[in-house]
């Protein structure tokens, strides 16, 4: 696993994919936060980060698909994948050392981001008024979050060969576990199931986490989710 996942980092960071994906997203995020005045922090006249954490999760749905699609599709194109599993490492070992590559890459590219705590921090009335509690359980939240994505995406990649078709199929599967169940929870139709399938929906184990309180049910939850997803692919990758 190790060598892949060191593998993996260097092509990331051997070409521009890594720098454009990462460069795009605090772009668009610093946009957002601090130029456009309907969701700028400076216009709220609070210190809060709430807008951040509204906002990161739907610029993520584009961002990690994006660092995903070429994981596994690019070595099933190559035929490079046959060579993989006849080294002495485990499906699980390429499948794992893939995904922790990409995960890293999420956390390096959130990393920068603590710098708007820090603004914040300071520019509060007094000093300091800031909900530290719940921006640390919200970054916890976005980490994980990530790492959701991120197996889903890895498994999207193994469907097909065309890292395109990866994409769109990465994007629309975050997109379902993240806005899709919510959605289908309002439905009045659904009855009681509605309570299970808010539960069940992203968001909520998301927005759970932000309120500062790590509840070990959410956490494990998706946890649970990226564990599925990288089975899901383990079990493609032997078929």
């Amino acid at each position: 696993m190790l060598a892949i996942f060191r593998k993996e980092i260097n092509q990331f960071f051997s070409s521009p994919i890594a720098y454009i994906i990462m460069g795009v997203f605090l772009a668009a995020i610093g946009l957002l936060l601090w130029v456009f005045p309907d969701t700028s922090l400076l216009e709220s006249g609070y210190a809060d980060l709430g807008t951040f954490f509204n906002l990161t999760p739907y610029v993520m749905l584009f961002m990690v698909p994006a660092i995903t699609m070429r994981s596994i599709a690019d070595e099933v194109r190559g035929g490079t994948l046959e060579w993989l599993l006849t080294k002495p490492v485990s499906r699980w070992g390429v499948v794992g050392g893939k995904f922790l590559a990409s995960w890293l890459l999420v956390a390096l590219t959130l990393l920068p981001t603590l710098l708007y705590y820090v603004t914040l921090y300071q520019l509060g009335a007094p000093v300091g008024n800031i909900d530290s509690a719940g921006v640390f359980g919200s970054y916890i939240g976005l980490l994980l979050l990530g790492g959701v994505f991120v197996a889903v995406g890895v498994w999207a990649s193994s469907l097909n060969d065309n890292q395109v078709v990866a994409f769109v199929l990465g994007v629309f599967f975050c997109f379902l576990l993240y806005v899709g169940l919510s959605a289908l929870a309002g439905l009045s139709v659904l009855g009681g199931l509605s309570y299970y399938l808010s539960y069940f929906a992203l968001d909520e184990q998301y927005r759970a986490l932000g309120r500062g309180l790590i509840d070990s049910r959410n956490v494990v939850y998706l946890l649970s989710l990226i564990g599925l997803f990288l089975l899901l692919t383990v079990n493609r990758l032997s078929r």
